[in-house]
């Protein structure tokens, strides 16, 4: 799995409790370039995603992944603080397999990420 946050404790956070909780190996990218780089060279089985990161936001990190067919067919869930209820979303466009909101429970975070992919929950 590959977690793109530009934000350090969120990354590190998500990083640990994935590994330690859900016993998944992880790679951290802290932005979008970093991110389509390491997708391409390790071709993860998932990227987690946040929307809102300087330089290459969330959403021209998923344009860039999609439009490359070394990582076109990776799922992607987004990370955002900017869930609203109701109404349109700002990725209603984006085939996307999911999307968390900013703050979530690292705790229960596996077991959302397995659901939502249909993947068996973490042992």
């Amino acid at each position: 799995m590959l977690i793109v946050d530009d934000d350090d404790s969120i990354r590190e956070i998500t990083q640990v409790t994935l590994e330690v909780v859900a016993g998944w190996t992880v790679i951290p990218a802290s932005g979008g370039e970093a991110a389509i780089l390491l997708a391409q060279t390790h071709r993860p089985d998932l990227v987690l995603l946040d929307l809102m990161m300087p330089i290459i936001d969330g959403r021209a990190t998923f344009a860039a992944l999609q439009s490359d067919e070394r990582t076109a067919d990776i799922p992607v869930v987004l990370l955002t603080a900017k869930l609203q209820v109701g109404g349109p979303q700002p990725w209603d466009d984006m085939n996307v397999a999911g999307v968390i909101s900013k703050p979530f429970n690292p705790m229960t975070l596996g077991d959302e990420l397995a659901t939502m992919l249909g993947w068996d929950p973490p042992a």
